[in-house]
């Protein structure tokens, strides 16, 4: 392991602290750092690198055969902490871990963390996901709302179901369509589906995925954003959306490097809006003024924690 550290500087947790350098950080990507999630996760940690925190490496379009070896390529020379995303290799990940217990690892995972060294966390943004299924309730006129997502995994599922949920609190008559479209990345084949629901009826169109807000411009109708703000690149188009700010979650595990307190746990609260993990924008000129306004005062309640957001993960089907 790094070479600056001694056998005593180990912590009961195995997990050795950064002394005074900064923290060495590679992350595993399996899709390029413009996809939409692991965007946030590269976002993050370039701060953090700006900051003279961490010295920072990645590598992108891992395929999940060749994690494994991209794990331990990145403990073997020594990283303090790994960053990366578990969802298709938890088996192989988790085992790659436990031989390396004095290098502390960060996964997306929609399961636990484990002993010595794995910690996960996830994108909890259902509820800015709620908020803006509150404004997209209220502008659609025809009643049909289209949802492209990726995979119906929990990380997907529960920010659909949020938004939902939210279009239903403001217009009880809205109805969906949802299409999985199994891939990470693959816009043709996102922005295919969306014009499918278009033909349907749908004159909004959730963007869970690169490719429907390009179908919605293309159609002159409006989209609802997710994980990063594309406003600018879609003027006239993205009504509202719920982004992910990773820096509470990478921040709060580079300080427990540094000060050898990292240990398995669940980082996934920090993805919450209470931590500044997630926020809730809309176009104001797009945005009826009462759902809107209601949309806003329904933010403050999450915030100043009167109201909760269900999280469910259950796979959201088509209700038309």
């Amino acid at each position: 392991m790094a070479g600056a550290l001694t056998a005593s500087a180990v912590l009961a947790s195995g997990i050795a602290p950064a002394s005074a350098e900064p923290v060495k950080v590679a992350a595993i990507y399996t899709v390029p750092v413009e996809q939409q999630w692991v965007s946030r996760i590269h976002v993050a940690l370039k701060a953090a690198e700006e900051r003279g925190d961490i010295t920072y490496t990645f590598s992108e379009n891992v395929a999940n055969t060749d994690y494994e070896r991209v794990m331990r390529e990145y403990a073997e020379q020594g990283m303090n902490l790994v960053v990366g995303e578990a969802f298709a290799v938890e088996r192989a990940a988790r085992k790659v871990a436990a031989e390396y217990p004095e290098t502390a690892f960060l996964m997306g995972s929609s399961f636990g963390p484990s002993k010595p060294n794995f910690s996960v966390f996830d994108n909890f943004i259902h509820e800015p996901s709620y908020l803006t299924g509150m404004v997209a309730g209220k502008a659609t006129k025809s009643n049909v709302i289209g949802m492209v997502g990726g995979y119906a995994i929990p990380e997907v599922n529960r920010l659909m179901n949020a938004f939902m949920e939210g279009a239903l609190a403001t217009n009880p008559d809205v109805k969906f369509l949802v299409t999985f479209i199994n891939s990470w990345y693959d816009p043709p084949k996102a922005k295919e589906a969306a014009f499918a629901m278009t033909d349907k009826g749908a004159d909004i169109l959730y963007a869970e995925r690169f490719g429907v807000s390009d179908a919605a411009k293309e159609k002159g109708i409006l989209a609802i954003g997710n994980v990063i703000d594309t406003a600018s690149d879609y003027p006239g188009t993205i009504l509202a959306s719920a982004l992910w700010h990773m820096e509470a979650t990478i921040d709060k595990a580079i300080a427990a490097v540094a000060g050898g307190t990292f240990e398995p746990a669940d980082y996934g609260p920090y993805s919450y809006m209470a931590h500044g993990g997630a926020s809730f924008v809309a176009d104001e000129a797009l945005a009826d003024p009462e759902a809107l306004a209601a949309a806003k005062a329904k933010e403050q309640e999450i915030l100043d924690g009167f109201f909760r957001v269900n999280v469910n993960d259950a796979e959201p089907k088509s209700t038309m």
